[in-house]
């Protein structure tokens, strides 16, 4: 006599499954795994692949390359678009922070047309004289400034406007061959999508000139009580002498330094 497979005592449904005699009530039956397509429908289980360094490089190099195109992309927006801050600014933010210090910015972004010729040409003459014959590094100057190097001289620096911006921008003030090589794949491209005029433009209004003081219009009117376009020949180069330390210097101690710039001003044409 064949006994029949009871049913499933929750559905009341019959299993089609027969536990045999030997089974006992505690026993479940096991499910038949499935075979041919459908086996091959069913999702392995998942495993955690251990981080290689073959993987750890590629992905380094991923980060790397995004980290470039996104400060290739803040270039060409900034063709247009005036940059709130940039590094240098979030760096002494960041600083007077850590030490306590109160920290208040002045930054006004102005059109170029607003800053007087006078303080432009003063700040071209000072930091990069051969500004608008260079394509972002001046291989004549870093020759200069190489066999300076060499006789023992001291290096005065050959760092573009363009090179300067690129450091301000994305960098802030700190030094590394890592950062140096960084900024030397940027300067080609600020100065193929910005031009002269708004690398001009952009380096003027960011540039620190002072604790806190950020642009050609703060720094007019904390040091002389006036605006970019009212500053005359002798205070924009007496503002031009503080920008290689701008935290130390001030315009009214930089006689010797501010009377050379407008020697070399003249020299200019200007």
């Amino acid at each position: 006599m064949t006994t029949s497979p009871d049913p499933d005592p929750d559905t009341g449904l019959d299993t089609g499954l027969d536990p045999g005699p030997d089974a006992s009530p505690d026993t479940v039956p096991e499910i038949p795994r499935p075979k041919g397509f459908l086996r091959s429908l069913s999702l392995p289980p998942l495993t955690l692949r251990p981080l290689t360094l073959r993987s750890g490089i590629r992905w380094l190099c991923i980060g790397v390359v995004g980290l470039w195109l996104l400060a290739a992309l803040t270039l060409v927006a900034a063709k247009w678009i005036d940059p709130p801050t940039d590094a240098v600014h979030m760096e002494r933010r960041v600083q007077a922070w850590m030490h306590g210090r109160p920290y208040h910015e002045r930054y006004t972004f102005v059109p170029l047309r607003r800053i007087s010729p006078d303080l432009q040409h003063a700040v071209i003459a000072a930091e990069d004289a051969r500004f608008y014959q260079h394509h972002g590094f001046d291989w004549h100057q870093i020759q200069i400034d190489a066999q300076d190097d060499m006789d023992g001289g001291r290096i005065r620096g050959a760092s573009t406007l363009t090179q300067q911006l690129v450091k301000n921008l994305f960098f802030g003030t700190g030094r590394s061959i890592l950062r140096k090589g960084a900024e030397a794949t940027l300067v080609p491209v600020a100065e193929l999508v910005l031009g002269k005029q708004r690398i001009l433009e952009l380096y003027l209004n960011m540039v620190e000139w002072g604790p806190g003081i950020y642009g050609a219009e703060a720094a007019s009117r904390a040091w002389y009580g006036t605006s970019a376009r009212n500053i005359d020949r002798e205070e924009g180069a007496r503002l031009a002498a503080i920008l290689p330390a701008p935290l130390r210097r001030r315009p009214e101690r930089m006689n010797h330094y501010s009377a050379l710039i407008q020697e070399r001003m003249s020299q200019m044409g200007w």
